[in-house]
């Protein structure tokens, strides 16, 4: 079908491979499609705008098909200039006339003005991965501030970033972060993040991970998902920490933890997981063993010092597709990949399906609750509802084919009560 909606994608044409993309990953989605069938029958974003700035993948897509189901006007915009998968941008405009501004490999100038045209849309809730729309309305948009109802964040970083807004009093309208739900980030973060950013990283460097030291900064719940498959893949897994309780963790979990001083003069392969910057910097590069290869698993890229890495190499250039090699002054050769860019998104295609189902139902089912309980919702980062993350948890096992005990009334009465001991 052709379309009058505002957009700025790659090319149209594109779009029938998109359609079959965005129908293979709704296959692995039944817990979305579940909310979008009931959203369909009883309109609980009807008449609403959404601004929504996540990665432009087939998942995503299944998402914005939900929430337009549910009556919703949307405008997508890519949270990342590597992530978009062109031919789901071009099918969302065109066979599901949805308003997209996503071009994969789009400069940092023509990023910033998707954003804005996603702003431009006035729209009354947000839902961000990274939260630059909620970055831009706070920053010279701040005449939109009143008509928003609230927003969601998707990740650890942009919670982050939320909380600091919040903790300076300056957070503009109510955000629920969604990131802080059981079902996405015990989920998401561990099994997504784990799985697809070794995917990145043999896509882009076809190494063998067997025998090879890997170092992962940071184990939060990404770090703890590559950790675990590198591990499975044969790796000697080293951690990098500053939270004593999380390398206590890696310890305990049967992981190598050194300071980064260390793990630079053996690691083989390097990935930072942490959602601050300059992880990696110049004083860890010049240890580096000839052929290191450098990889980022978190928001931004920020995390390896760039422009240390660019002013010490003495010769560049692009080695393979999304993977950079830097020629130091001994002779060394160190590697980049994807421009130190989400790895799994900007060098293979991000988190499976199977598990982008919980963390879009939690983003669905929080835009609903925002919108029904907007007038008493403070100026807060609100973790989402239990009951919403309880009932994703249920469906997920449903469509799994997977039954759980309920309690007995015996049970449930000795769980409530205090006096009844040995």
């Amino acid at each position: 079908m052709a379309t009058t909606r505002r957009f700025d994608v790659r090319d149209l044409k594109l779009a029938a491979d998109g359609v079959n993309k965005i129908a293979w990953a709704d296959r692995q989605m039944p817990v979305l499609a579940a909310i979008r069938e009931r959203f369909e029958s009883e309109q609980p974003l009807s008449g609403y705008r959404i601004a929504a700035c996540l990665h432009v993948t087939s998942e995503t897509a299944n998402l914005m098909r939900t929430l337009k189901a549910g009556g919703a006007d949307i405008v997508l915009c890519a949270s990342n200039p590597l992530s978009t998968q062109d031919d789901v941008a071009a099918a969302l405009v065109e066979e599901y006339e949805i308003s997209v501004f996503a071009i994969k490999g789009e400069d940092n100038d023509t990023y910033y003005q998707h954003i804005e045209a996603a702003v431009d849309h006035k729209p009354q809730l947000t839902m961000d991965d990274g939260a630059d729309v909620i970055g831009v309305l706070h920053s010279h948009r701040r005449e939109q501030l009143g008509d928003i109802l609230g927003g969601t964040e998707e990740t650890t970083t942009g919670v982050i970033r939320l909380k600091a807004l919040e903790r300076d009093g300056a957070l503009g309208f109510p955000v629920i972060a969604v990131n802080d739900a059981k079902t996405k980030h015990l989920f998401d973060n561990r099994y997504g993040t784990g799985q697809s950013t070794i995917d990145g990283i043999v896509r882009a460097t076809n190494v063998l991970l067997a025998g090879r030291v890997f170092v992962i900064a940071g184990y939060g719940w990404c770090g703890r998902g590559v950790a675990m498959r590198a591990k499975g893949m044969g790796s000697h897994v080293v951690v990098t920490e500053v939270d004593p309780m999380r390398a206590l963790e890696a310890v305990m979990d049967g992981f190598q933890v050194l300071a980064m001083e260390q793990a630079a003069e053996i690691g083989d392969i390097f990935v930072t997981a942490t959602g601050d910057k300059s992880v990696i910097r110049q004083e860890h590069m010049e240890k580096m063993k000839d052929g290191a290869i450098l990889a980022n698993t978190g928001h931004f890229n920020v995390e390896i010092d760039l422009p240390a890495l660019r002013s010490i190499a003495q010769e560049t250039r692009e080695i393979r597709p999304f993977l950079e090699e830097f020629t130091l002054a001994d002779g060394r050769q160190v590697y980049l990949i994807a421009d130190g860019r989400l790895v799994n998104l900007s060098a293979a295609e991000g988190h499976p399906a199977q598990v982008m189902d919980m963390s879009f139902a939690n983003q669905a089912l929080s835009a609903e609750y925002v919108v029904g309980s907007a007038m008493t919702l403070e100026r807060q980062v609100y973790p989402v509802p239990e009951e919403i993350d309880n009932e994703i948890a249920r469906l997920k096992l449903e469509t799994m084919g997977v039954g759980i005990d309920t309690l007995t009334d015996e049970q449930a009465r000795y769980l409530d009560s205090w006096d009844e001991g040995t």
